[in-house]
């Protein structure tokens, strides 16, 4: 079982651990869920989904500022 992700220049395929979340996906990548969106098969998601085979995960960086 396995999912794509994409996030800046990573474009690849990955394993898929069972019950693996957003949430797990970016304290993996060291990612912050306040300054990234993720969308799961071109939908916004929740970092509380499930992730399941064969699922793209597009990660987005939020910039803001003032």
């Amino acid at each position: 079982m396995e999912f794509k992700l994409k996030f800046k220049s990573i474009d690849e395929t990955r394993q898929l651990k069972e019950n693996f979340t957003i949430k797990d996906l970016l304290s993996e990548l060291e990612l912050s869920a306040q300054t990234i969106v993720a969308k799961q098969n071109g939908e916004l998601t929740i970092e509380d989904s499930v992730i399941n085979d064969g699922d793209e995960i597009h990660l987005v960086q939020i910039i803001y500022g003032g």
